[in-house]
């Protein structure tokens, strides 16, 4: 017996501490609110109300009903003598109650649907199986007509490696075809992750409306590369070329835009050349190449069109790298690295995504003007900023409207799984990898039970029970001020005043004068 007393004390003591600690209210700045103009429009107390004007001047009249229920003076005195009720602290809803516990839980969400390019057959396959599969769902995964082979080879892996770990053959699916085949895929599935063009990435939206299933859309970026003035321009110009020109430029997360301090502008822009003029495009089997082909035949002509509007519009190309060992038929499949020089925001090879290994290089004067111009996009996946200072980089790149950002680094973000991928705007919305990728594929639920079920159990306050009593609005108001008081006093003046009015309506002669009525 006598352990026991000093471990009552001690939960007894614990919880008068946790009571206490409630009642303190958090430290956040009031806000001042302007209702100078309230009687103009329509206003909302809870009820729906309209504002008219009468002789007897504005009235605020119950729309249920048809009936006046109090003039605008009265509305004003509300608003001014209870303007504490439009406080933050009162909105403050994170309070944990002493008697509950909450916690998140994370359910598989069922089968998810992708929907992948083929600029990357391998990653864009296995990248969101998984993100679903870890999470615990199955996955169907559409892949590009244009990745049909690869997509089957890689199917092929993933059915053996399934096998040898005694998991179920169909919990993942690879299937081919056109834009019917995802039609049908986003109409069947619990979610969609999409990569690919901003264009159909919207007729994914429409088509997941239909049956209001979360989606994930990666649709590329137009990513700034920013250089300072301070940057050892040598180093700073291999990487750069290395965004641009990796893959042939058909990279979601390539560099697209450079923006080059004035002080290092002319070195910059020479070293560049000097690398761009040695890399060789052809086709790997046939010789020594550093840059391989174009995968999609058409769109060679799209680059093409980009340099002209371009040079039309005042660019000049500073430098161009060469061909090596092409046949006759394969002169279109393949793209010479280009670099552009005195180019402006008007060009669209600064507002198009290019897909493609060209480099727009574009002088700035201060750091200020590249984040205004690295803003000006309609696109926001990535950007790489570069300087000595690395606070200087970082804050230059918490300015940037974008999802992901390297410093002193170029796209080294795709390397690290534990992060979250993905972009703003045009760019798409929703991530993959990391720990927001995996909850991307689950249904969130947010559970609340009691702490110390049965013997605390939740009960509704008598004068709030139904029929409510005729204090029940005197008794809301008190309880409210207990757990959302502006201060300690306040809190603890509500409090008593709460104990008071449960004590009052709950004595014999209060029972007996209501009967009475």
């Amino acid at each position: 017996m006598a352990f026991w007393w000093p471990l009552l004390v001690l939960l007894f003591a614990y919880a008068i501490c946790r009571f206490l600690l409630m009642l303190i209210p958090p430290n956040v700045p009031s806000i001042d609110v302007d209702v100078s103009d309230v009687c103009n429009d329509e206003v909302n107390f809870g009820f729906k109300v309209r504002i008219s004007s009468r002789d007897t001047g504005k009235t605020m009249i119950d729309a249920s009903l048809g009936e006046i229920m109090t003039t605008c003076e009265k509305i004003h005195w509300l608003l001014s003598e209870g303007e504490k009720w439009l406080k933050p602290e009162y909105r403050s809803s994170g309070k944990s109650m002493l008697h509950k516990r909450s916690k998140v839980e994370y359910h598989p969400l069922g089968v998810i649907g992708a929907i992948v390019s083929w600029n990357y057959p391998f990653h864009n396959i296995f990248n969101p199986m998984l993100a679903a599969v870890f999470s615990g769902n199955g996955i169907v995964i559409k892949v590009s007509e244009h990745a049909s082979w690869s997509g089957c080879f890689y199917f092929r892996i993933i059915q053996t490696a399934l096998a040898a770990v005694g998991a179920p053959e169909n919990l993942v699916d690879v299937i081919t075809g056109f834009a019917e085949t995802g039609e049908a895929l986003v109409s069947s599935v619990d979610k969609i992750i999409f990569v690919g063009s901003p264009g159909v990435g919207k007729k994914i939206m429409r088509k997941a409306s239909e049956t209001l299933i979360p989606v994930t859309l990666e649709l590329g970026g137009k990513d700034a590369f920013i250089v300072c003035e301070d940057v050892d321009v040598e180093h700073v110009a291999q990487v750069a070329v290395r965004a641009g020109l990796q893959s042939s430029g058909q990279n979601c997360a390539g560099a697209e835009r450079f923006y080059v301090h004035r002080d290092v502008y002319n070195a910059f822009v020479a070293q560049v050349v000097k690398i761009v003029k040695s890399v060789t495009a052809g086709p790997p089997l046939a010789g020594k190449c550093d840059m391989g082909a174009i995968c999609m035949q058409d769109h060679v002509e799209k680059l093409q069109s980009l340099v002209i509007d371009a040079l039309d519009k005042g660019a000049e190309i500073a430098g161009r790298g060469r061909f090596g060992n092409l046949g006759t038929d394969a002169v279109d499949q393949f793209f010479p690295p280009t670099v552009l020089v005195n180019v402006n925001h008007s060009m669209l090879i600064m507002q198009e995504e290019a897909f493609g290994p060209i480099m727009p290089i574009m002088k700035v004067s201060s750091d200020e003007e590249a984040i205004r111009l690295a803003n000006d996009s309609r696109f926001g996946l990535g950007c790489a900023v570069f300087s000595r200072s690395q606070s200087r980089a970082r804050r230059i790149a918490s300015q940037l409207h974008c999802g992901i950002a390297a410093i002193n680094d170029f796209a080294s973000n795709y390397m690290c799984q534990s992060l979250p991928f993905g972009g703003v705007k045009d760019s798409g919305f929703g991530r993959f990898a990391g720990i927001e990728g995996l909850r991307a594929c689950c249904l969130v639920k947010s559970v609340v039970e009691d702490r110390w079920w049965p013997y605390v159990k939740t009960k509704i306050p008598k004068p709030i029970q139904y029929p409510v009593a005729d204090h029940a609005f005197e008794f809301q108001q008190t309880l409210v001020e207990t757990l959302y008081g502006l201060n300690i006093w306040d809190r603890l003046r509500a409090l008593v005043n709460v104990i008071k009015v449960l004590t009052e309506h709950n004595s014999p002669s209060a029972g007996s004068s209501r009967r009475s009525d």
